[in-house]
């Protein structure tokens, strides 16, 4: 009996991540070389342990939890399909009148190889998502949050400053929300727009000045909602830093609404 699995894979590590990473049809297109495909899961998981001590945790960790999910959703369908499998007679008890069953469920075949992969990789993965956690956990209790000005009541436009302390200077966004229906949830989406960035060796400007400057010289909105990011950390700015003042920015949002 042959069965196909057919999964989409989207590629989660974006313009970040050029080093190869682990993929699903690394274990769902098992070869017949297991200890290759152990090799392969291992150096991929090293890549992202290395870039996690130098504390840079996106899109490595977003990555894993997703990827962690599919294949637990993956080794799922597996076992159901090895419950549809045929079944033949193992054994007969003439005393009990009970009659025995086995799955027909090839050792060595592909399905075999793909569910022993993933039962084998899934706690190094979990391992280090866990790992990426505690990084993301320590980060994002450094980074403070702080509303500049007077917050207007419509707040799905404004603006943002965060900090790159690795290169001493306040990147200022424009930011936007956006939502999504579904039948069955609602998905709000942030865009950001870059608009400069200023030395922090020039003589301190304070976050309400800052905001005043950006009105003038935009004048979009009279009183754009803004918010102000605070940190000593001098984290990666692209991998870490930004991705954390963002998420921060969707809950302080959705907290407001």
């Amino acid at each position: 009996m042959l069965i196909t699995l057919r999964f989409t894979v989207i590629n989660y590590a974006g313009d970040l991540m050029e080093k190869p990473s682990l993929t699903v049809q690394l274990f769902t297109e098992a070869t017949s070389d297991f200890e290759t495909s152990q090799y392969r899961i291992l150096a991929a998981l090293k890549i992202i342990s290395d870039d996690f001590q130098k504390n840079k945790i996106y899109p490595h960790l977003s990555h894993l939890v997703e990827l962690y999910a599919t294949l637990g959703n993956v080794l799922d369908r597996l076992q159901d399909a090895r419950k549809k499998f045929p079944k033949r007679i193992k054994r007969i008890d003439f005393v009990n009148q009970v009659i025995e069953h086995e799955v027909v469920f090839v050792p060595g075949s592909d399905l075999t190889k793909t569910e022993d992969l993933i039962e084998w990789a899934l706690p190094y993965i979990r391992a280090k998502i866990e790992e990426g956690r505690t990084i993301y956990e320590f980060a994002s209790e450094e980074i403070k949050l702080q509303e500049v000005g007077i917050i207007p009541n419509y707040t799905d436009e404004g603006y943002l400053f965060v900090p790159d302390n690795e290169r001493s200077r306040l990147l200022l966004f424009q930011y936007e929300v956006s939502v999504f229906e579904s039948s069955t949830a609602k998905y709000r989406s942030l865009k950001t727009s870059f608009l400069k960035a200023i030395n922090k060796g020039r003589a301190h400007r304070s976050p309400n000045a800052i905001k005043l400057n950006l009105i003038s010289e935009h004048g979009v909105l009279p009183n754009p909602a803004t918010y102000a990011f605070n940190t000593r950390l001098q984290f990666p700015f692209q991998e870490t830093i930004f991705p954390i003042t963002k998420r921060k920015l969707m809950q302080q949002l959705y907290d407001e609404r």
